[in-house]
């Protein structure tokens, strides 16, 4: 359930209320969730058709999550240039509408986990839609701290899907879900810094909204990129993984540590917008990794 993925401006064209709908979920972060969901459940030794339904479940209740943050911000959403079109601000979905349909997927997500996986998965995955839209959802209003805390339900997919299969949370759990923390803060910073008007705007209370933060936005996204080098190593470390992914997490890892130090020596639009595309190149290579490693397939 990632809290910080990026979003583009939404388009001031009238969509179909599918697509309204749609939109209430968040479609790009639920296209992350499926795939980081469905490579932890594979990671768990689970079946295709296990792997699918377990992704399934789990973006059913990320979707569910985003619904919830749309409907309680929806007054915020009004203020800001990038979300002001979106479903709840401009009215084209009602309000009980929007709760309903998000209750109905948070339902089919978590029983989905619970009747076919197990009750741990199940409620992990609840708590991480409590954590998100009822914990991080208000404290952007509040506090800064709102980054570090959506962080942690932001990383949850590949762990939700590896308990979904192995039943436990142990191995490659526990080293994609903290690869995928500490990613976040360099990814969000960046749409931060890039956004922090539209946030001012709003009254959200983020890093890059602060007096003179500019340079410990880029502090921040600096450090929080360069975990993701040691953090590379622990699968190895633990005997889940070979040279494939360690070799190839580690280049990524340094090209993506480059790109923030380069962002934090000089913290503007552009090397913001550099940094953003890094990131969204840097997971879905990782991920990948994952996937053609040999020796992850012998300890499968």
């Amino acid at each position: 359930m990632s809290s910080v993925l990026s979003e583009r401006v939404e388009p001031l064209a009238t969509p179909s209320l599918l697509a309204d709908f749609a939109t209430l979920t968040k479609p790009r972060i639920g296209s992350f969730v499926f795939l980081a969901t469905a490579i932890g459940a594979w990671l768990g030794g689970g079946a295709a058709g296990e792997v699918l339904l377990a992704a399934l479940s789990v973006t059913a209740v990320a979707g569910a999550s985003c619904v919830f943050n749309m409907v309680i911000e929806r007054d915020l959403d009004r203020l800001m240039a990038r979300t002001r079109n979106r479903p709840l601000p401009t009215g084209r979905i009602a309000v009980r509408d929007a709760i309903l349909f998000g209750a109905a997927l948070g339902i089919a997500g978590t029983v989905g986990l619970a009747l076919q996986f197990s009750v741990l998965a199940a409620l992990l995955a609840l708590s991480t839609l409590v954590a998100y839209a009822l914990v991080y959802t208000p404290l952007k209003r509040v506090s800064s701290l709102n980054t570090v805390v959506g962080a942690i339900p932001g990383a949850m997919p590949p762990l939700l899907g590896y308990v979904a299969t192995a039943g436990v949370v142990d191995g490659w759990a526990w080293s994609l879900f903290a690869l995928l923390f500490a990613w976040q803060f360099p990814h969000f910073l960046a749409i931060a810094f890039l956004y922090r008007d539209d946030y001012q705007a709003a009254g959200m209370r983020m890093l890059s909204t602060e007096a003179d933060s500019d340079a410990m936005v880029g502090r921040q996204a600096f450090l929080y990129a360069s975990l993701l080098l040691p953090l590379s190593f622990l699968p190895a470390v633990r005997g889940d993984a070979g040279t494939v992914f360690t070799l190839g997490a580690s280049i990524l890892g340094l090209a993506f540590l480059l790109v923030a130090f380069r962002f934090a020596r000089k913290t503007d639009r552009r090397r913001a917008r550099t940094l953003l595309f890094a990131s969204l190149v840097y997971l879905p290579l990782v991920l990948s990794l994952v996937l053609v490693d040999p020796a992850v397939r012998r300890f499968l």
